[in-house]
């Protein structure tokens, strides 16, 4: 009995022996993977910080405010920025020396692109980027002509020249007109569009245009579009940014219609803003961050118009949410559409402005 037992210890002892040999073999194949996986984490790490999130600035030259202008380009930069892994950074600025302080500081915290817009920009541009040749700058809504920075342009004229069309198709009193922020060469495409397009569909009708003087005056926008209305204006076209909410007031006061700017605003009141030029400087905010990020950022010009989708005009080139209004009418429309299509072929060739 006592040779049994013992034997029945010295059994279980070698299994428990066995068992150990085996676990600790086991144990040695899991350590060796897991320190394979943690060397690839190191590695991924090491990666990741070699690249770490590149830093996009947007430096506009004003305060957004309820500009629809910079309102839409923001909304394209944060989205790109979101998408494309950027960290990216809006700074507003409150005047011309603020604005370069503020180009300035980016350059010093080392954003790897700083983006800006407008006219507005191109004189502290122009110094910034010529100190800084080796930093990649862009510019959205005009052009400075330097080799470290990218010009995006829209062909504004083309989706003017919609509207004006549309307009003298559409006018009861054979008078209408435009109340403009400023006399400056990039509105005059707006203008000289618009007059091309009304005058190719109704040569007999009279336009008539007004200077705001700023982008941010709403109450001398209101002033002028009631001074268009009282010469006989039945259509008023807003292009004076934040003026237009004067134009817009004074529609409804007074019963004629009106359009908005780059984005559809004929939402905010259907019955007087029965269209809206549009301009797509989300898209190229947006197309800018992209670029940059997939490493296809070029320097030099580049510009969008009716064949690119950069701009165009409610329910011609784009639908709206808006009831189409019984003032513009689809028969209208439809013509309108025709045109739009023979600018795309290059059919009818939309003429700049003398400069």
């Amino acid at each position: 009995m006592k040779k049994a037992l013992a034997l029945a210890v010295s059994l279980l002892l070698m299994v428990t022996v066995i068992a150990a040999c085996g676990s600790n073999g086991s144990n040695g194949e899991g350590a060796a993977n897991n320190g394979a996986a943690n060397e690839g984490a190191a590695t991924n790490n090491a990666g990741g910080e070699q690249a770490e999130a590149k830093k996009i600035a947007l430096v506009l030259p004003e305060k957004i405010g309820v500009n629809k202008f910079f309102v839409l380009m923001d909304e394209g930069f944060k989205k790109a920025g979101e998408e494309f892994g950027a960290e990216v950074k809006t700074i507003e600025s409150t005047d011309p020396a603020a604005f370069e302080q503020n180009l300035r500081a980016t350059v010093a915290e080392d954003y790897d692109l700083i983006i800006t817009a407008t006219f507005q920009a191109v004189d502290a541009l122009n110094k910034v980027a010529a100190e800084n040749p080796d930093k990649p700058f862009a510019i959205i809504d005009t052009i400075v002509d330097l080799p470290n920075v990218r010009s995006v342009q829209f062909r504004e004229h083309e989706a003017a020249y919609l509207m004006g069309a549309l307009a003298g198709l559409s006018t009861k009193t054979n008078t209408v007109g435009a109340v403009v922020a400023m006399d400056a060469p990039l509105l005059k495409k707006y203008t000289y569009g618009f007059e091309q397009g009304l005058k190719s569909t109704n040569p007999e009708a009279e336009f008539l245009v007004n200077y705001v003087g700023s982008f941010t005056d709403p109450v001398k926008g209101k002033e002028l579009a009631l001074l268009q209305q009282s010469k006989g204006a039945d259509f008023i076209a807003g292009m004076a940014a934040v003026g237009d909410n004067g134009v817009f007031e004074a529609a409804k006061e007074k019963g004629f219609y009106t359009s908005g700017q780059d984005t559809d605003r004929t939402g905010e009141d259907p019955e007087h803003i029965v269209l809206s030029q549009l301009k797509g400087t989300d898209t190229v905010a947006y197309e800018t961050v992209k670029a940059f990020m997939e490493d296809n950022f070029e320097y030099g010009a580049a510009e969008y118009g009716l064949k690119e989708d950069g701009v165009g005009l409610t329910f011609v080139t784009r639908e709206s949410e808006s009831p189409l209004s019984p003032f513009i009418g689809q028969e209208n429309v439809d013509k309108v559409k025709a045109i739009a299509e023979d600018i795309k072929s290059g059919k009818i060739v939309v003429e700049l402005p003398a400069s």
